[in-house]
Order: structure tokens, then C-alpha cells, then sequence
């Protein structure tokens, strides 16, 4: 992929309750570390189908007057991304990124879910959150994993980890490998975290750039 700056935009998909405007700290490194355009897609998380959140991001990145796409999803947004391809048409090449992705299955949505009010809160979140079907990376587009081993979250009891099992306080690393991604990467962060990380910021614009980390 060898684009000029001009020619590459960057599509971030945020998670879960998230607006998209916390990722203020990975966008700056985006565009002017690397120079390459950025677009927040925003959508609801609780209150839209999957189905067109995913119609709704296609629109978008087909709406890109640009050569190269590359996408980066936050949690849910990894999922969302994953979704999207799967009716894409048309799309520019690029690669994708997932920041703490529960691509195999969230044991915090398990536990929210059990409780009385948790369908409200997770509202059609949960199509794909607890979606227990395996899931595997069959796009062509590589895949770069970032996961997080710091276990700091206000949703931690939610997840109910054993003692040893890395995690980010909200998802283990287990749950983040998807089986068919080209690399996978952690690194001392949590859950919300990795999205003001230098370090996440400098590995993100690695692997969109070279497809490694």
C-alpha cells in the first residue's frame, strides 16, 4: 500500500455507551503523525439494529473520496466493523484494527445482561455481545489485535475473571482472539485506556500502515 497521506483515510467505530469523541487522543496521533484524514462514525449503541449500524457504516466508508480505507474499532465497534464487511460492496482496500474487541463472546455483557434492567442497558448491543457463534476473520483485509492486560474498569465486577486470567477490566484476552487475524498484540492498558495510550496510538498507525505491529 503505498498511498500518499492525501489518499488515506481512517474510519474509527467506537463501543459500547461511547459517542466516538474519547478517541481525541488517537485521532491526533492519526493526523498529524501520519497525516492521514480521520472520520468518527457515530451511531447508537443501544438503540439501532446491527443491521443498520452496519448498512450505515457501509454508506460511509463508500461515501470516502479516498484510495485507501482503514479501519479501527474500540470494544463493540471491532464487532460492528466485522459486521459491516460482511455485506460490503465496493469498498476502497485498507486493513483494520481492534481495540479490545470481545470477538469471541463478552462475559461482562453476561453478567449485565442477567441483571434487572441489563436488555435496557444493552439494548442492540447484545445481538452481537453475546452472540455465542465462534466467529473468524475470513475478509481480506489484515487484521491487527490490540489487547489490554492492566485490570482497571468500573464494569470489572461485571466480568468476573479468575486471578491469573489477563484482562483489561472489562474483556480478557481470550476473548479478544479471533482466529484467522494477522497479528495479535498486548500491551499494559485497560479497557477504556488503550484509546489515550501513546503506545496504542504508535502500534494503531503501525499496523494500518505496514500490516504488522
Amino acid at each position: 500500500m503505498s498511498d500518499s497521506a492525501e489518499d488515506v483515510a481512517v474510519v474509527f467505530v467506537h463501543g459500547l455507551w461511547m459517542t466516538g469523541l474519547e478517541s481525541f487522543a488517537l485521532r491526533h496521533h492519526v493526523v498529524h503523525g501520519r497525516g492521514w484524514s480521520w472520520r468518527t462514525f457515530q451511531y447508537s449503541s443501544v438503540g439501532q439494529s446491527h443491521t443498520d449500524v452496519a448498512a450505515a457504516l457501509d454508506a460511509t466508508v463508500r461515501s470516502l473520496s479516498a484510495s485507501s480505507v482503514h479501519l479501527v474499532g474500540h470494544s463493540l465497534g471491532g464487532l460492528i466493523i466485522q459486521r459491516a464487511l460482511e455485506q460490503a460492496l465496493g469498498w476502497p482496500p485498507g486493513r483494520v484494527v481492534f481495540l479490545g474487541t470481545p470477538s469471541l463472546g463478552s462475559r461482562a455483557a453476561e453478567q449485565l445482561h442477567a441483571l434487572p434492567f441489563g436488555d435496557w442497558l444493552l439494548g442492540h448491543s447484545a445481538e452481537l455481545l453475546l452472540d455465542s457463534a465462534r466467529r473468524q476473520w475470513r475478509f481480506d483485509r489484515e487484521l491487527g489485535i490490540v489487547a489490554g492486560t492492566y485490570p482497571v474498569s468500573v464494569g470489572k465486577p461485571l466480568a468476573q475473571f479468575a486471578a491469573d486470567e489477563p484482562n483489561d477490566g472489562l474483556v480478557s484476552v481470550a476473548e479478544t482472539r479471533l482466529p484467522g487475524a494477522t497479528a495479535h498484540l498486548t500491551l499494559p492498558v485497560s479497557h477504556t485506556g488503550m484509546l489515550f495510550s501513546p503506545d496504542v496510538a504508535r502500534q494503531v498507525c503501525a499496523f494500518l500502515a505496514t500490516g504488522r505491529f
